[in-house]
């Protein structure tokens, strides 16, 4: 990628045991645009019922709109399948084998956060510091330290703060059935299970982070316990 866009594209490259290799790039700046919109792309197509856009006034769905391109690429793959990933981004570069379920999962997260779609549009500053392959105490260090840090902004802009995390817990409420809604649109295109289970991979972890939000259990304790010593 160009040196100037080292910070607003994310780069994925996988490639099969045959040597098969196919690229995607996540823009993290613009729209996408597409030259033939597929039928599960457009809003009225299953379209998740606490979205808040009107069939009327927008044509695509922008989480769908963004995964037509991924989803053939990789539709003709099942989940299982090993795939060598290597991700540029930032000036570095992240590689690891893995299967394409978690792959896709990965990759689908960052389509997510810079789609576009209301629901996710909080979690555009995470995809600015994309974290390839996160497990489940990695997503929540970055969802918590992103909200909080967002929070902090706000009132350094005179805007009111969410200390609480009340706004974050309904975030992932409301994401937790856009990837219900992205998989029922992407069974109805994917000739294989890969992109469906990358999003179910994707739902697990939101599901997780929403226990961990509602339901503290002391996850992230054994990193801070500097902060939890007494003085």
């Amino acid at each position: 990628m160009p040196p100037d866009q080292t910070d607003t594209l994310i780069a994925y490259r996988f490639t099969f045991a045959d040597g098969q290799s196919v690229e995607h790039d996540v823009a993290l700046v613009g729209t996408v645009e597409l030259a033939q919109a597929a039928a599960w792309t457009h809003l009225d197509f299953q379209q998740c019922p606490h979205c808040p856009l009107a069939a009327s006034e927008v044509q695509l769905c922008p989480f769908a709109a963004a995964l037509q391109q991924p989803v053939n690429m990789l539709a003709r793959h099942a989940s299982f399948e090993p795939v060598d990933v290597r991700v540029r981004w930032r000036d570095r570069e992240i590689s690891q084998r893995t299967t394409l379920q978690r792959a896709a999962g990965s990759l689908l997260g960052a389509i997510g956060a810079a789609s576009g779609c209301p629901h996710t549009r909080l979690l555009k500053a995470m995809a600015w510091f994309h974290q390839p392959f996160s497990g489940s105490d990695e997503t929540l260090f970055r969802v918590l330290g992103s909200y909080l840090l967002g929070q902090y902004l706000r009132t350094q802009h005179g805007l009111a703060a969410d200390w609480d995390l009340a706004g974050l817990r309904e975030v992932y409420r409301n994401l937790r059935q856009v990837n219900l809604g992205m998989a029922q649109r992407l069974r109805a295109a994917a000739e294989q299970d890969s992109s469906v289970n990358g999003l179910i991979l994707l739902d697990l972890l939101a599901a997780d982070t929403l226990y961990s939000l509602d339901q503290y259990g002391g996850e992230l304790d054994r990193f801070f316990a500097e902060y939890l010593q007494a003085p």
